[in-house]
């Protein structure tokens, strides 16, 4: 279906991901917005570990509900507020994602909305019907 692009002419990649995706003609795609570590109720874990578990979980929820897995993300962008997190989120991530891998940006930034947010992931997923 989908495919990892990694030109032989550039560096590798840092970690777990692709540098491209490449997605066939005529493949759906679901575009999932920025999510956080809340669970229903409001839950929120204290640690960007549990908080990125609940991302995935809830991408994963999103996926579903249009036929599609974690298996066909293609795209994924994460925010982090500290450099130190970038490690627990990374170890998260790479438990979620599968090969072909997702191309991925990982940004530091300086807060979201509450200041008990750690980490806020994006995702697209592609699939051919």
């Amino acid at each position: 279906m989908h495919h990892a692009i990694n030109p032989a002419a550039i560096r590798p990649p840092f970690g777990r991901y692709s540098h491209g995706v490449g997605v066939p003609a005529g493949a759906r795609l679901v575009f999932c917005s920025g999510q956080l570590g809340l669970k229903p109720g409001d839950m929120l874990p204290p640690t960007v570990e549990g908080q990125t578990e609940v991302c995935f979980q809830n991408i994963a929820a999103i996926l579903a509900e249009d036929g599609m897995s974690l298996a066909d993300l293609v795209r994924l962008n994460a925010y982090v507020t500290k450099r130190d997190d970038m490690k627990a989120y990374m170890s998260v991530r790479d438990r979620y994602v599968s090969e072909p891998l997702p191309a991925s940006t990982l940004m530091i930034v300086a807060g979201f909305t509450r200041s008990e947010f750690l980490v806020e992931v994006e995702a697209i997923a592609a699939k051919l019907p």
